[in-house]
């Protein structure tokens, strides 16, 4: 007995519910729409929340999102060192979380990047959670070599900790202009 005035209680209040609206909600929310059958529409690839602000000589960034393939998040600082006669010289440090239905990941890590007129580098060390740790250094330039020859050469190295040898590539470039 006692059950069923609980129910017949509880069946009175969400029937109270569902007929007491407040003052302007049927236009917002027309109730058609409650109604309507539900098609899974496929979400936008670009559903997305990003942020940035000014924070200790640097800037805290992030993006909040999802997609199909699950939701993630990014974030970090970025700061620049100098801007002068030496170059270019910013520094950053980052973080990704990843959360999806074939499994999640963690990573985070650092990078550095000078850059002046005629050349740049940069130097980034990261580490994923549960997997590796790895390094890459890259540089590359154009020096004039007379008044209409040019010198162009990079190279990068990359290494996975763990394992014996990093991978390496160079190329380099002479032109001249007739």
């Amino acid at each position: 007995m006692y059950s069923k005035v609980l129910l017949s209680a509880a069946l009175l209040v969400c029937v109270n519910a569902q007929v007491s609206m407040p003052p302007g909600y049927a236009e917002k929310y027309p109730i058609t729409s409650q109604f309507s059958r539900s098609v899974r529409h496929p979400r936008d690839i670009h559903d997305f929340v990003t942020w940035d602000r000014e924070m200790g000589g640097g800037k805290v960034f992030g993006t909040l999102g999802e997609s199909d393939q699950g939701l993630f998040g990014k974030g970090g600082y970025n700061r620049e060192f100098f801007n002068d006669d030496r170059g270019k010289l910013t520094g950053q440090a980052y973080g990704t979380r990843v959360l999806g239905p074939g499994g999640d990941s963690t990573s985070y890590g650092g990078r550095l990047d000078w850059a002046n007129e005629n050349a740049k580098a940069a130097i980034d060390l990261n580490r994923q959670i549960g997997g590796s740790a790895g390094i890459e250094a890259s540089a590359s330039g154009v020096w004039d070599l007379g008044k209409n020859t040019h010198l162009s050469a990079g190279g990068v190295v990359s290494k996975e900790f763990g394992h014996r040898r990093p991978d390496v590539g160079l190329q380099a470039q002479i032109t001249h202009e007739w």
